[in-house]
């Protein structure tokens, strides 16, 4: 099997493209680099562009016409700066995602896998979401999700392409082979700002300490990265028997941010101290699935813990720099 991957030089998109290798299949990475990084991609086969090209996607159809399915996780993620742009996110987001599965119709692509959110839900008062939650997104970067969604599900709907959405919780970690992680040296999430104070040996700011949650920190389903891209692999592999076209990607259980410096500090050998600081922009309380279905269809759970999660965010923090040129 051959598959394109968009946004292949990106954090999960290129561990995707490696779990891919791994269990067999050809991927084919279309990055424009805007936040991938060309590392990512070498020794696999890469087109630098914007998927909202309609030549250069031409261009890759025919060059590779065995394509069977893509996975779309060409996205601008980063909440705050949602905030302060939102017409930026979703033009990129959304704008561009519409002209790309125009220009794969138009190849005879029929089925595709999206990268979607959980941040789209609606949480109920035990923090808890299944795929039947209703859809609440409070920040600009989780619309621009959901309106892909359901703009899919209209597409679908009257054209012959089948498009699964995986919702994903909170990834952490990087390829425990170390080929890719988490490009960026200053990433605005909980774990990659914890581990910046660790470096620094400064305290770590948790921001927002009044939700109603078990510690008042915001909750989260930490999923590893590479959990996330096996996940993948198995849609792939059972993509034309699934009866859904929505699953979420996580633990199954929630994890608080003062949890996470606990988990954080038993990994590591000098504890971080905590500050507490107001909540960010766009920030919500947070959620964790409750759901079986991944693996009801999928054939998958889960495997790695958080603490193995921070064990290989830091081992890739340590050898980023000398990785990436």
């Amino acid at each position: 099997m051959r598959v394109l991957i968009t946004g292949g030089a990106g954090y999960i998109g290129s561990t995707i493209a490696s779990a891919c290798l791994d269990a067999g299949i050809a991927p084919v990475i279309l990055d424009s680099l805007v936040t991938g990084r060309r590392e990512f991609a070498e020794g696999r086969v890469f087109y630098e562009g914007d998927i909202s090209d309609g030549p250069l996607i031409d261009k890759i159809f025919a060059e590779y016409p065995d394509i069977e399915a893509v996975i779309h996780c060409a996205a601008l993620i980063v909440v705050p700066d949602s905030v302060s742009d939102p017409i930026g996110y979703y033009r990129a987001n959304v704008t561009k995602s519409l002209e790309f599965v125009d220009h794969l119709l138009r190849n005879g692509c029929t089925r595709m896998i999206f990268s979607s959110s959980a941040s789209i839900y609606r949480t109920g008062d035990d923090h808890t979401v299944t795929e039947e939650s209703p859809l609440d997104p409070q920040s600009p970067y989780a619309r621009t999700k959901a309106v892909c969604e359901g703009m899919f599900a209209d597409i679908a709907a009257g054209r012959p392409i089948r498009i699964l959405s995986l919702r994903y919780f909170n990834p952490i970690g990087s390829d425990p082979r170390m080929r890719t992680g988490l490009q960026l040296r200053r990433p605005s999430h909980a774990l990659g700002k914890m581990i910046e104070s660790y470096e620094e040996g400064v305290p770590f700011q948790i921001t927002g300490t009044g939700y109603a949650t078990p510690d008042g920190t915001g909750i989260r389903d930490y999923v590893h990265v590479w959990d996330l891209a096996t996940a993948h692999v198995a849609a792939l592999e059972r993509f034309d028997e699934l009866g859904t076209d929505v699953i979420n990607l996580g633990t199954g259980a929630g994890t608080t941010v003062r949890e996470l410096v606990e988990a954080f500090n038993r990994v590591v050998e000098r504890t971080v101290e905590v500050v507490e600081a107001p909540a960010r922009p766009g920030d919500v309380a947070g959620a964790y699935t409750r759901s079986d279905r991944a693996r009801r269809l999928l054939g998958w759970q889960a495997r790695h813990s958080v603490e193995d999660g921070i064990r290989h965010s830091l081992e890739w923090a340590s050898l980023r720099d000398s990785r990436l040129s």
